[in-house]
């Protein structure tokens, strides 16, 4: 660690030399040497001290100076890359460097002296709060466990839910709603009785699907008795019905549904 010393109004070379820069007001990227070289070292004449630390420090970078001097005028030196060398460009780094850890320096002692017109309350915890103790110390009940424990934890509790499940049950599967439209139905119907012409009840039903279907074919029937499209006959009681149309050969009539209201469904 680097010994921190102060003389007059500068802690060491490099805070001399930011005065300097700043006094001159010169850019710190473009330091005019031989000027900046010229006061420092008359600013080194006129030191009065006897610490040989600091006259050490101020003698290492006047020596510095000097030799940044001496190659600024030398020939321009070329790098790998093909650049031109600055000679200043290691003390501008140094300064820069110097520059921000003074700056940080400075907020931090502005902070350190704000915080004294701030108050803290200590944190005060109830008593209930204080005596309260976990239900499970977890450090014992992980103590001893393997990764053979846990895999046969994982399967006494995969078995049990598995016990759980019913196997009849669990093969169920959900039935949906389908509503069946009984305009649309009394549209087929009569579709299949232009067709046909004559027929029975139980031949029109041979392609239904379900009962939901023949309740509402049968109800289709009814009303297309209503409107005078089909006429329905049975001989004897629980014998087939026979279906006719009225409707004469190749005439399609529109079928009138301003009885039915709003259209109907029948829900399975």
């Amino acid at each position: 660690m680097g010994i921190s010393y102060k003389l007059d109004n500068f802690e060491g070379p490099l805070d001399l030399l930011l005065h300097l820069i700043d006094k001159n007001k010169v850019n710190i990227y473009d330091i005019p040497i031989v000027i900046i070289t010229e006061q420092y070292l008359d600013y080194m004449n006129h030191m009065e001290t006897e610490d040989l630390n600091i006259v050490s420090e101020f003698l290492v970078m006047a020596a510095t100076l000097i030799d940044i001097k001496a190659r600024m005028l030398l020939p321009k030196e070329v790098n790998e890359e093909g650049e031109e060398e600055d000679p200043r460009a290691e003390l501008v780094a140094r300064l820069l460097e110097y520059k921000y850890f003074k700056y940080m320096a400075s907020e931090l002692k502005d902070r350190e002296v704000g915080a004294d017109r701030l108050f803290f309350k200590t944190p005060t915890v109830p008593a209930e709060v204080a005596k309260y103790e976990p239900p499970v110390d977890l450090d014992k009940l992980l103590d001893g466990l393997t990764l053979a424990k846990l895999q046969e934890i994982f399967r006494a509790v995969t078995k049990r839910t598995e016990d759980r499940v019913d196997p009849i049950r669990s093969r169920f599967g959900n039935i949906r709603k389908e509503a069946v439209s009984l305009e649309d139905k009394i549209k087929s119907v009569m579709d299949f009785a232009r067709r046909n012409r004559k027929f029975s009840f139980r031949r029109m039903l041979e392609g239904q699907p379900d009962k939901i279907e023949v309740v509402v074919t049968f109800l289709a029937l009814l009303e297309l008795m209503k409107i005078g499209k089909i006429t329905l006959t049975q001989e004897h009681l629980f014998d087939d019905m026979m279906i006719e149309t009225l409707e004469p050969e190749g005439e399609e009539g529109e079928l009138d549904f301003s009885d039915l209201g709003e259209e109907e469904k029948v829900n399975g």
